[in-house]
């Protein structure tokens, strides 16, 4: 490999976490009359900044005629989820091994749609942010989160590499483009436990350059 850096997603990649978000706010909205199969979910929300997910949303509720979204729907999802996070929320098997592989030969950063407090606290909780810091960036530290390309990028620029060096795993269709229109290589992830029977399809036909679905085989792939 010629490759000198891992961007990683972090919700769906790193942790379990995007499974839990989904069950949540699919339940949340179709008590709000907002009905999404697993499938157009994952391809229309995953991956997106929040505030991109909450306009999305809003022009789905109000072609409804149902008006604004409940203001406390945000705390709703964030309350029940920390709720969760606290029994359930793990780093996704084999990848600590795939840390451990590649230390002090590839440097590793996380770039995640994520707010600061929110994602420092969710690596405390899987006892992964010390492998990352202080790598770690969200959205907020740039003015277009994804899908546009700029936090990669600035991620990139934060470890001192080109796009050209480095690999993007991500586990979403908007993020797969984010990271072709950051002009680096992309591997699909489907390995976080949330992903329908099609998700391999959709990241191909994003743009992943290959999709793996597990850190084992992207640990066989790193060696070859």
């Amino acid at each position: 490999m010629t490759k000198k850096a891992i961007l990683f997603d972090c919700d769906g990649v790193l942790i379990n976490s995007e499974k839990i978000y989904i069950s949540i706010d699919r339940e949340l909205l179709s008590n709000m009359g907002l009905n999404y199969g697993l499938e157009e979910f994952q391809s229309r929300f995953v991956g997106l900044q929040f505030s991109d997910y909450i306009r999305e949303l809003e022009d789905d509720y109000n072609a409804l005629n149902k008006g604004l979204l409940p203001e406390n729907f945000e705390d709703s999802v964030n309350e029940e989820a920390w709720k969760r996070f606290a029994t359930e929320l793990v780093a996704v098997d084999g990848l600590l091994d795939l840390l451990n592989q590649i230390e002090g030969t590839m440097d590793v950063a996380v770039a995640s749609s994520s707010t600061i407090p929110e994602l420092h606290k969710k690596l405390k909780l899987t006892d992964l942010h010390h492998r990352f810091d202080p790598h770690l960036y969200s959205g907020q530290h740039v003015t277009n989160g994804k899908p546009a390309p700029d936090l990669f990028l600035y991620a990139a620029k934060q470890l001192g590499q080109s796009p050209e060096h480095c690999i993007v795993i991500e586990d979403s269709v908007n993020g797969v483009r984010t990271g072709r229109d950051a002009g680096m290589t992309v591997w699909g992830f489907t390995g976080g436990g949330h992903g329908d029977d099609n998700l391999a399809s959709r990241l191909t036909k994003a743009g992943a350059d290959q999709v793996f679905s597990s850190f084992d085989e992207i640990s066989a792939r790193l060696s070859a």
